[in-house]
Order: C-alpha cells, then structure tokens, then sequence
C-alpha cells in the first residue's frame, strides 16, 4: 500500500518510489530518464543556483573578499547564539512531542480496517492540509486573555497568568501544525507491517507488551525516524508560530532571517543564518542515511539491514528489551483491572481526543467569522454578515484572493506538467543517476522554505522579478515540485505498462500510446496532483512574503499583514474563505483519489 493513500496525495513519500522498475515485456520504453531534464533544469535555476549565490554571500564582504565575519558574529557570544539554541531547542521538542503524541493515533488508525481508516484519515488529513496561519490565527484568540481556554481554566480552579507570549505555547502550536505530518508519515509504515507476526508471537506465549515493542515498535521504526526527520527539518525554519504566539525570547531562525533581509537589509549575515538552517537540515538527512538509509524515507526496505550499523541495532534491541521488559507488567495489570471495565478502551478514547483537538482551530474560526462585534472572540457575539461584506468590498482582500487562484492555477498547471514528465522517465528507467534525480526533486523538501524563500528574493531582484506574479509562482512551483511529484511517481508505478506495449504492438505510435492509453489510466493521479499543486500554491506564505516585495499580496500574505497590523472580525472572515476553499477541494481530493492496489 502506497503511503500516498492514506496521506491523501500529500506532503510524503512513496512506498514504491525507490523500487526498481518492472522491465517492460514488449519493445516500447516511453519513458527514459531525459523527461526529467525540463524539471532537474528548472529546480537546478531557481533553487540550487540561488541557493549557491547565499552560499557565496554568507562568506563575502561588500568589496568582494572572502569573510566567515558573519559566521564568527553569529557563533560568537551575543544574541544570535540564544537565537541558535532556541531554534534547536523548540524544533527538538516539538518533534519529541510530535512523535510521542502521533504514534498511539497512527497506531490505533492502523488496527482499523480499511474503511474506517480512511473515513478517521480525513480528519486527520484536514488539518494537515488547513493552512498553519489560520490556525495559528484561530489559537491566537482562544488563548487570548478572558478567552474561552482560560476561562474555562478558571471555572476548574486553575489561574493562569497569560496563556500566550511564552516558551510552552509556542511548542504547543508548532506541535500542533505539525503533529499530522507525523501522523501521516508514520501510518503507511504500520499498514505494511505483516499482522501475522503479533499473532504468532501470542501464540508462542509472548506477552502483550514484548510482542508490541520488540515486533511491532521495531518494524516500524522506519515510519517514526522519518516521521522525526520531516517534522524536525519542518520545526527549523519556523516563523508563524513563533512571531504570532511567541515572545522576543522565543525567536527562531527563521524571523531573525526575515529581521534581517526585510528589515535591516544585511545580507551577509543573513545568508549566514540561512546556511547554518540548510546545513542543520542536510547534517539531519546524513545522520538519518547512516542508521536507516534515504531509500526508507521513500518508504522501501533496505536491502542491506534495517539499520546501517549492527553495533545500532543491538543497542537499539537492547533498548526496547529493556522497555519490553518494564512495560509488561502494568500492561498485565492493565489488561487483569481497567480493560475489562472500559469497553472503548483508552487508545481509541485518547485517539479521537487528539483528532478533535486538531479540528478545534479549524472549526473555531467559522463561527468566530459571523460576529457582531468590532472584535474577535469566542464564542462570537451575536450573528451578522457585515464582515463578510467589508471582506467583499475590499479591493486588497479580493486583489490578494483573485491573485492567490490565478497563481495557484498556474503553479497547479506547471508542476503537473514538469511532474508529469520526470515521473514517467523515472518510473521506466533503470539507470543509476535515477536516485539522483529522485533526491533533486525532493530537496525543496529537505532545503527550508524560508532559505528558498530567500534565495529565490535575491535571485528575482537581479532579474527584475520581485513584486512580480511571475516571481511568486516561479517560488510556489519549487516549493510544490516535490509533493507534485511523488504524487505522479506512485501512480505511474502502478501503472500496467502491459497495456502500453499491447497497444505499441497493435501499431499505436509513441504519442498516441502515451494520450490514449498512459495518460487516462493515471487520470485520478493527475487530478490529485493538480489538486494538491494549486493548495500549496493557495496556502503559501513564505514565498509571498519575501517575492511579493510588500506590493504583491497574495491572500495568506494579506492575512500575516493585517494579523501583524490589526485583529479584526475581517480577518475571520477571510480566514474562513480559505479554509472553505482548502475543504472544497480536500473533498475533491478525496473523489479522485487513485484507489490502492490489492496486496
């Protein structure tokens, strides 16, 4: 089962991207690896070639000559070092909290049959896919002072200061964002986990807990490292939460590179702090190569071992012996006393907790958008449709909203075309530069958004593109290339290219076999590509905020520019418009999915 499945065409990896392609049985090979060339060029032009530019930067003066004066100002005693720690810091928390939550729920989602998984997954997927800063929006008021959380804090006896503006929410709410992606990337892994081990280690008379920790916990050790790695790259170029909910205590990486582009124009320190971001996120995909190997983050086994190093892998067995070994007993105790009193039992109970509390900032925001006050609250006062209104009636609000769908049909378009082309030549090809290719298009993935942001800025301004639409898709297709992508990569290693060379053999000629018999046999994949292009396009924020140059709004920049200027009921309005246009197509989504395979 494709780990695109359950994720619903979303931001993972493939199953079947690493595996070698099943040779043809005929004489037609439509898809040699030069169809990945139009997109390796474009990723190699607007992302490694800018990003080598910040590179340069980083170690230049503004008379040219070589300097690491950037590097030894900011590793040196001062402010930027604090930055630094607290950087590491929140992302290492928030990923250890990602995984520790996330875990039961993949767990739970994975014991369910196929239905009731998918149906759950939605929910799931939702918030995955709903936009961080309309959530982070959402928390912003219900955490606020005299809001609903604390008040009802209160009402159980429990007084609290200030929810906001401090170290522990902004965990919280970066957890939150990115306890989905842990979720999603974990599932796949626990759904190809052969069920039968469990049950023959019962059978031989292993308790519940060792035949969790040392069969179940092991095997799916890849989903939880890849999960840790994505959430943790994720974590590290993080400016929404932090600049919304945190304080100047909590700053991050990613708002002292916007402080200093943006703001005081020194570039050279900025593109230090940007190399320090991408060097930290490929150090973490080299430690994560050494002990699994890159080819299980595409969701593959490794050939050679589970884990790279046999000193590892006894001492990791050795670890969950030991907690096999410790858990037994309350889970015996557990199993004798509480689970033949509670029916549901605490997994499915605590699961679906965490379900709904993904969904609260994604439902909170509608009401709060139909208030009748001049200010936001929950729950809203009274019910009127005059921000709705001022939302209609604004030319920045519809400007921002009319160019967000424009882009996001134009990113949609040009990622499904590019994609289309490097997953064909990829799925049919056997050569060695293959897994080259394939890492080139994931790195918009692993590089964080804010350093492409960056690179792409000083790119454009040297070609007069800043403050251009132009400049802003050129961003919104690196950023959705990878996604795109995979997407198309998995559907096309289902494909049965049986049909192909049957239709070659009756005399159909290349093109005629790739529009009549290639292309509508991936029709849902296609769509579902399309679908998840326009989104990440619709919901960017860091592209916009850097390419836009402060007169090109797209409507989440529009949304973060009135957020920092003022909090009013339109704001709620327009948030709702979009996270009602995320779940129009989130549901068309889910309608053309590709169906998985049978096993």
């Amino acid at each position: 089962m494709s780990i695109v499945q359950p994720l619903g065409q979303g931001v993972s990896l493939s199953a079947e991207a690493a595996r070698p392609p099943v040779r043809a049985t005929g004489s037609w090979r439509p898809g040699p690896l030069w169809l990945a060339l139009p997109g390796g060029l474009f990723l190699l032009v607007f992302l490694l070639f800018p990003s080598l530019k910040i590179l340069l930067l980083s170690i230049m003066n503004s008379q040219g000559e070589f300097t690491f004066a950037a590097f030894a100002r900011f590793f040196g005693p001062s402010v930027y070092q604090r930055v630094l720690l607290n950087t590491f810091a929140i992302a290492i928390q928030t990923t250890a909290i990602c995984l520790v939550l996330g875990y039961p729920v993949a767990y739970w989602l994975s014991s369910l049959s196929k239905k009731a998984q998918q149906i759950l997954s939605l929910f799931v997927l939702l918030s995955f896919w709903s936009s961080a800063l309309v959530k982070n929006f959402s928390w912003l008021i219900l955490l606020g002072r005299d809001g609903i959380v604390e008040q009802a804090l209160r009402a159980i006896g429990i007084d609290v200061a200030n929810l906001l503006f401090n170290r522990g929410v902004v965990v919280f709410a970066m957890s939150h964002t990115l306890l989905p992606l842990a979720v999603v990337t974990m599932l796949p892994v626990m759904n190809q986990i052969d069920r039968r081990l469990t049950m023959a280690a019962s059978t031989l008379g292993a308790d519940r807990a060792h035949v969790f920790w040392r069969i179940f916990f092991t095997q799916s050790m890849r989903g939880v490292a890849a999960g840790g790695l994505l959430v943790f790259i994720s974590a590290l170029g993080f400016f929404i939460t932090p600049s919304l909910l945190g304080s100047p205590r909590e700053m991050m990486l990613g708002q002292l590179i916007i402080m200093q582009i943006n703001e005081l124009q020194n570039w050279q320190l900025g593109s230090a702090l940007a190399v320090v971001l991408v060097v930290t996120a490929l150090l973490s995909c080299v430690i994560y190569d050494l002990i699994f190997g890159l080819s299980s983050l595409a969701g593959s086994e490794d050939r050679q071992s589970g884990y790279r190093h046999r000193l590892l892998r006894k001492i990791g067995l050795g670890i969950v012996n030991a907690v096999a070994t410790l858990a037994a007993a309350p889970v015996s105790a557990y199993d004798r006393s509480l689970a033949r009193i509670l029916k549901p039992g605490l997994l499915p109970i605590y699961a679906c907790l965490v379900i709904a509390v993904l969904l609260v900032p994604i439902l909170a925001i509608v009401p709060m958008s139909f208030t009748s006050g001049q200010f936001l609250s929950f729950p809203p006062q009274g019910f009127s449709l005059k921000w709705y209104e001022a939302y209609l009636e604004s030319p920045l609000w519809i400007n921002a909203t009319v160019r967000s769908f424009g882009i996001g049909f134009v990113v949609a378009c040009a990622t499904c075309f590019l994609g289309t082309l490097a997953a064909l030549g990829m799925a049919r090809s056997r050569s060695r530069a293959a897994g080259g290719v394939f890492l080139l298009f994931l790195l918009p993935m692993i590089v964080p958004s804010i350093v492409i942001a960056m690179a792409l800025f000083y790119l454009a301004a040297q070609v007069s593109l800043v403050a251009t639409n132009t400049g802003i898709a050129l961003g919104h297709i690196v950023i959705s290339m990878p996604m795109v992508f995979v997407i198309l990569l998995t559907t096309f290693r289902g494909h049965d290219w049986a049909l192909d060379n049957a239709a070659a053999t009756l005399g159909a000629n290349r093109f005629q076999v790739l529009m009549r018999i290639t292309l509508p046999s991936i029709r849902n994949g296609l769509a579902a590509a399309f679908v998840i292009g326009f989104l990440t396009s619709f919901e960017e924020l860091t592209i916009a905020l850097f390419m836009g140059g402060g007169i090109k709004s797209t409507l989440p920049k529009q949304l973060w520019d009135d957020i920092l200027l003022q909090v009013s009921p339109t704001l709620a309005a327009a948030s709702t418009v979009v996270t009602a246009v995320v779940i129009v197509l989130f549901a068309a989504l889910q309608l053309v999915r590709p169906r998985a395979r049978a096993a």
